[in-house]
């Protein structure tokens, strides 16, 4: 018995000697990085898109404000009008009415405001949304040309030579396909009726 079973631990360590010495079980060789590096805020800023975009959204910025003053100066003429009338003493019965009169104009004025506000930050997100997932593809075709299997922002890094930028073939590709982005977002979806019994 003493012999069988020392017959099988033997048997037992030389399977397991072969098993660990197989090129299976070998660990594979990691692959040196090889990295670039992108300047996303640059592609951003300059890509022809980006720059009718941004010429477009100051447009709505513009519009957006005249629209404020537009809504307000009426609304601080009659502030001015209302406070000259109660010079100072509490406010009878008529001017109650034009004061509230005025808050709900002032209310009116500021969900205007708001609204158009809102649908200008939508207009903004949109256009980096349709450029954000077209640049993936680029980045991939200039790392694969340069033989990197990294790519790094450069917002993100510390330092990197400049012989790792491919910022300029990525915005090169990125205007040949992509020559312009809309620049009004889709409506907001409508938030789902809650009905409660």
């Amino acid at each position: 018995m003493k012999t069988f079973l020392k017959a099988s631990a033997l048997a037992s360590a030389a399977i397991f000697a072969s098993t660990v010495a197989s090129p299976v079980f070998a660990q594979a060789k990691t692959p040196a990085a090889i990295i670039v590096t992108v300047d996303n805020e640059k592609i951003l800023s300059e890509c022809n898109a980006c720059k009718a975009a941004q010429m477009q959204l100051q447009s709505q910025a513009q519009q957006i404000q005249t629209l404020s003053q537009t809504l307000g100066q009426p609304l601080q003429t009659e502030a001015e009008a209302i406070q000259k009338a109660a010079g100072g003493k509490a406010p009878d019965a008529a001017l109650q009415a034009r004061i509230q009169a005025l808050q709900t104009k002032e209310a009116s004025a500021n969900q205007q405001l708001q609204t158009r506000q809102q649908q200008f930050q939508r207009n903004r997100g949109y256009v980096v949304q349709q450029i954000q997932p077209t640049l993936g593809p680029f980045v991939q075709q200039v790392m694969q040309s340069k033989g990197a299997n990294l790519a790094i922002d450069v917002g993100s890094t510390i330092a990197a030579a400049a012989s790792l930028d491919v910022t300029t073939e990525v915005l090169a590709q990125l205007n040949a396909q992509l020559p312009s982005v809309s620049t009004t977002a889709p409506a907001a979806a409508a938030a789902p009726a809650t009905g409660g019994r």
